[in-house]
């Protein structure tokens, strides 16, 4: 994909600051529905219309499982809301509202067609400051939710290349994360923090790492720092499973003890986080997370082809 004002995401800033959960296709979509909304400066219907190949080319997945993928986001899409705060007459007001008035897809699987609503298209055309942006490039790598959602907070920031110490109640509630998720510091910090981070310093252009504040022995908020890379990112070519390379990925002979430990590899849960549902124990107790994992380790293998298994003893 080429880096030009045709892959720039550009949101308002209220909008990189609200609170909402997209699954990863409907963030994807999302993300590129706003940049055709750029491109086309429609304001009339609201409506756009996203190629089912530039899902595919923006995000390198295989044309089979997008479309099936696609239109289970747009079933959900339909339904999905977020909050944002705005100063109306001196007045700070807290606003919920729907993403998309509508949504429809081609029967011939070629495209995806997505009707803001009127509250949106201000937040993503009429911008004149306070607003963040950041090429598509740096994101299309990223797996975990989090990950995607923290990248852009960073880049509110990016002059700087610091935070301000974001309190943990606001993070959670910027992060969409509800309530009864992650309700244990441990799993919180493991599972979405340290995994986001991770993808973040493989996959797009900055090194970030946070710093923990507390009061007392209780963490009550963090701050993230981050700075360019030197040098631009290594493209390393993709080990499609084959005949040639199967043997990469097999993990036959492995015992219990080494499912269990390539299910708690950080890289591993990074790169599978997304095959659990978010309601799932699996997302807040890290033993559950190794109990499904090895579960589905032994039962359906070919679905783990990211990357040599072997990868996640070392």
């Amino acid at each position: 994909m080429n880096k030009n004002k045709k892959d720039l995401v550009v949101k308002d800033n209220a909008l990189i600051n609200a609170s909402y959960y997209l699954s990863l296709t409907e963030q994807r979509l999302i993300l590129l529905a706003i940049i055709q909304a750029r491109a086309e400066k429609m304001t009339s219907s609201n409506e756009f219309k996203v190629q089912v190949s530039s899902y595919i080319n923006a995000f390198g997945v295989e044309r089979s499982t997008a479309y099936e993928a696609l239109q289970k986001a747009v079933d959900t899409l339909i339904n999905r809301r977020f909050s944002y705060y705005r100063i109306v007459n001196d007045q700070q007001e807290k606003v919920t509202t729907n993403w998309v008035q509508s949504v429809a897809y081609a029967t011939n699987e070629s495209y995806i067609k997505i009707q803001f609503t009127d509250a949106v298209m201000p937040l993503i055309t009429q911008l004149e400051k306070h607003f963040t942006s950041y090429q598509l490039e740096q994101v299309k790598d990223l797996s975990s939710i989090y990950a995607i959602r923290l990248y852009e907070l960073m880049m509110q920031w990016r002059s700087s290349g610091k935070t301000q110490q974001i309190p943990i109640d606001e993070l959670r509630y910027k992060l969409g994360i509800e309530p009864d998720q992650y309700k244990q510091m441990v799993n919180f910090k493991t599972k979405v923090l340290d995994f986001a981070i991770d993808q973040i310093n493989e996959h797009t252009d900055i090194k970030a790492s946070y710093e923990q504040h507390k009061e007392g022995r209780s963490i009550t908020g963090f701050t993230f720092t981050f700075k360019p890379k030197q040098k631009p990112k290594a493209k390393v070519d993709e080990v499609s499973r084959d005949e040639a390379t199967g043997d990469l990925f097999s993990i036959g002979g492995l015992s219990d003890a080494q499912f269990a430990r390539v299910a708690r590899n950080k890289q591993f849960i990074a790169d599978y986080n997304h095959m659990v549902s978010p309601n799932s124990s699996a997302n807040s107790d890290i033993n559950e997370w190794v109990r499904e994992m090895v579960k589905q380790l032994k039962a359906k293998p070919e679905q783990f082809s990211k990357r040599p298994i072997e990868e996640y003893l070392n």
